[in-house]
């Protein structure tokens, strides 16, 4: 049954070298938040060194949810970021061209938007639009309509690379 392969997978992943990389760093990302950059990386540094001489300490540290650290627009000044030279860095249409991922023309659009309304109120109006930012396939864009001058939320599915980064957010 479909349970029981994922409860298969799920168990050769924890058993697999997959699980043994991710436990090694497991505490990084939660030391650094913590204690800041100087004493987290530290902190994080000895305890993966530890980790991979078996000796590391038996907990996790406790780390919040990548959701929960959305804050509202208002609160930061917007980051100019530089524009993508063509050599060291790319757009993110030619990024997408790079991982190579295909999608059938005739398959169903598998992003789906629920309230078009919440999402300008809320995602646009409160936050800006983070999803054109944390998307790194740019699968999402707002768009101002040329008539009306409306901001209209866009999904352009083909360009997905399956990250899952909008799951997590």
């Amino acid at each position: 049954s479909e349970h029981d392969e994922r409860a298969e997978y799920d168990a050769a992943v924890r058993s697999s070298w997959i699980a043994n990389e991710l436990k090694l760093v497991q505490n990084a990302q939660p030391a650094v938040a913590k204690y800041g950059g100087d004493i987290g990386t530290v902190l994080a540094g000895a305890d993966m060194w530890m980790r991979t001489l078996k000796i590391g300490l038996p907990i996790s540290m406790k780390h919040h949810r990548d959701y929960e650290t959305l804050q509202r627009a208002d609160l930061y000044k917007p980051i100019d970021y530089p524009k993508p030279d063509g050599e060291i860095s790319f757009d993110r249409l030619t990024s997408v061209s790079f991982s190579y991922t295909n999608h059938a023309e005739d398959q169903p659009v598998h992003l789906q938007l629920g309230d078009a309304e919440l999402q300008k109120a809320s995602e646009l109006g409160v936050f800006a639009g983070p999803s054109t930012r944390y998307c790194p396939a740019g699968v999402y864009e707002w768009l101002e309509d040329e008539n009306t001058g409306e901001m209209n939320f866009q999904i352009n599915s083909q360009n997905c690379v399956h990250c899952k980064t909008c799951d997590i957010k």
